[in-house]
């Protein structure tokens, strides 16, 4: 826990110490996170601005409601570079992250790529005050994607078979995309693939795959859960050389998660695959559904609540 955290609720704290002793004569506190301290028994969850991590965040703030849990939903607060900091200074208690680029946030110089290896990292960068819960079987993370019919003309099943190519690559992607690890020196490096770049702002979206199916460009970065592979009959491209981080699906807890919280979350987090992940952003961007219906729906499909 981060000294502004404390300094933050110090009044909330100094404000309801009279009303703790007056109930401690008066009757039992039946709040499931009193025995491990908590912000009034209000756990506070937030989500990235994007459509699939607000929709895994809804499942957590459900699953606890339905365990008489105090939420408060902090949701579409924005990409990592702002929500992160309201992490680590504790204004924010459970969010939904992904193992290996909060990994590479916290620890720039980090070069695990193994599963296991990126949350054993993840875990020894984490700062003071919070904790990686159990991750999910869910992954979601970027990936190389091409047309399936570029694919079939050149045999490509994996990113080494880009090799093959005697054409020029055209790769497209958000334009930070160009600097970094996974982007056009990425892949040179770890691959030894040439390709010239254009950036596409809309992160793996319907820009990005009109701009493939138009061959605009030939290879895009897409995230592996998006309906968009299978809907537009597109190919990802295997990653055998861990060019790209392990990236399962983890809560990031604060110290104001209780042990009961905690289990209430480790169970939603057994029941989430990644074949969940997908048909739950089907639903979302087929059907345009709202987050709320999309994650009481799967919780009752699982028996979670």
């Amino acid at each position: 826990m981060t000294s502004l955290k404390w300094t933050s609720r110090l009044g909330l704290v100094l404000a309801t110490t009279s009303v703790l002793a007056l109930s401690a004569c008066g009757g039992s506190d039946d709040d499931p996170l009193a025995s491990d301290g908590g912000d009034g028994g209000t756990v506070v969850i937030g989500s990235q601005d994007y459509y699939s991590n607000e929709i895994i965040a809804e499942i957590y703030a459900q699953a606890l409601e339905a365990d008489d849990v105090k939420v408060e939903r902090e949701f579409r607060i924005g990409q990592r570079e702002v929500y992160l900091p309201e992490i680590k200074n504790g204004s924010i208690d459970l969010f939904p992250e992904y193992t290996g680029p909060l990994l590479i946030a916290l620890d720039p110089k980090a070069t695990a790529t193994k599963p296991d290896e990126v949350l054993t990292g993840l875990e020894a960068a984490l700062p003071s005050g919070l904790r990686a819960l159990t991750p999910a079987p869910a992954t979601d993370q970027d990936s190389y994607v091409v047309t399936k019919e570029y694919a079939d003309k050149w045999g490509l099943t994996t990113i080494d078979d880009l090799a093959k190519v005697t054409d020029p690559i055209v790769f497209g992607a958000n334009s930070e995309a160009e600097s970094r690890p996974n982007g056009p020196k990425g892949l040179k490096k770890t691959y030894g693939v040439d390709v010239t770049f254009t950036p596409i702002e809309d992160s793996g979206g319907p820009l990005t795959v009109k701009a493939l199916k138009d061959g605009d460009i030939q290879i895009g970065i897409i995230y592996t859960a998006d309906p968009s592979i299978a809907k537009n009959d597109l190919v990802t491209l295997e990653d055998t050389k861990g060019l790209f981080l392990a990236s399962a699906v983890v809560p990031i807890a604060s110290d104001d998660v209780s042990d009961e919280a905690e289990k209430t979350i480790d169970e939603v987090s057994a029941a989430l695959t990644s074949d969940d992940l997908i048909a739950l952003n089907a639903r979302s961007v087929d059907d345009k559904l709202p987050a709320a219906t999309i994650a009481k729906d799967w919780l009752d499909e699982k028996g979670l609540i």
